[in-house]
């Protein structure tokens, strides 16, 4: 990794990485394989893969001369976890209100 860490929200905040992180998601794939299906060259490919892997969203692993890249599951459970906690504290704020403004219908 480099000198500092890589958000994963940071990371998929860019829409050429998130179209390759949802490729990636369906199957793994090199990049050239990517390159070619995408609007953007193989060495572009090649540094948001490592953006995405220093967010720990992709993994690689080498296939003879090749670089094969997945998605890890392991990012995106981490994700998945910020996310539903926002949505708990959303929910428990949420009914929080309702009873407030519910009590103060009941009493006037």
């Amino acid at each position: 990794m480099t000198g500092h860490v890589v958000d994963a929200w940071s990371a998929l905040a860019d829409p050429t990485r998130r179209e390759i992180f949802a490729r990636l998601s369906v199957r793994p794939r090199s990049v050239t394989d990517l390159a070619s299906e995408l609007p953007v060259s193989r060495p572009a490919v090649s540094q948001h893969l490592k953006v995405l892997k220093d967010a720990d969203l992709v993994r690689v692993r080498a296939e003879g001369t090749r670089r094969i890249y997945s998605a890890d599951p392991a990012g995106l459970r981490e994700m998945r976890q910020e996310l539903e906690g926002f949505w708990s504290a959303t929910l428990a704020n949420f009914k929080r209100l309702v009873e407030d403004g519910s009590s103060t219908e009941e009493d006037g």
